[in-house]
């Protein structure tokens, strides 16, 4: 697992932590109910990822991989691609057929995915 220190993408993953306790990230919680895992990578998909959970059922953001069964979906990213995901300069579904974004597990869980679990750009 890489060190996740060198990745843009985990003060994005702070802010999320505290996005989910407000009542807009509340909102969220309740009309997604779903477990994402990210596993970010510093240059290339698939080599020194990181993983993040971040649990929809109970609003909260965890270094690591999902420890209560699968995941409902898992999206792998290149650091830099989650950057502009998360601050609304590149579409999921761009980023997913341009392979920038790789989704495993269920498709209609991923289809539920928004850029809206993501705190807005002026906070970024």
């Amino acid at each position: 697992m890489a060190d996740s220190s060198n990745l843009k993408s985990e003060a994005i993953i702070d802010l999320m932590k505290q996005h989910f306790s407000t009542d807009a990230g509340k909102q969220l919680v309740k009309k997604i109910g779903l477990v994402y895992q990210f596993q970010i990578a510093p240059k290339k998909l698939g080599v020194d990822e990181v993983f993040y959970t971040v649990d929809l059922k109970k609003g909260e953001v965890t270094k690591g991989a999902y420890e209560g069964g699968k995941p409902d979906a898992t999206f792998c990213f290149k650091d830099e691609d989650f950057v502009k995901l998360a601050m609304g300069k590149l579409n999921p579904q761009m980023a997913f057929m341009r392979g920038a974004m790789k989704i495993k597990g269920s498709l209609s869980a991923a289809q539920k995915f928004t850029p809206d679990i993501f705190p807005k750009p002026s906070k970024l």
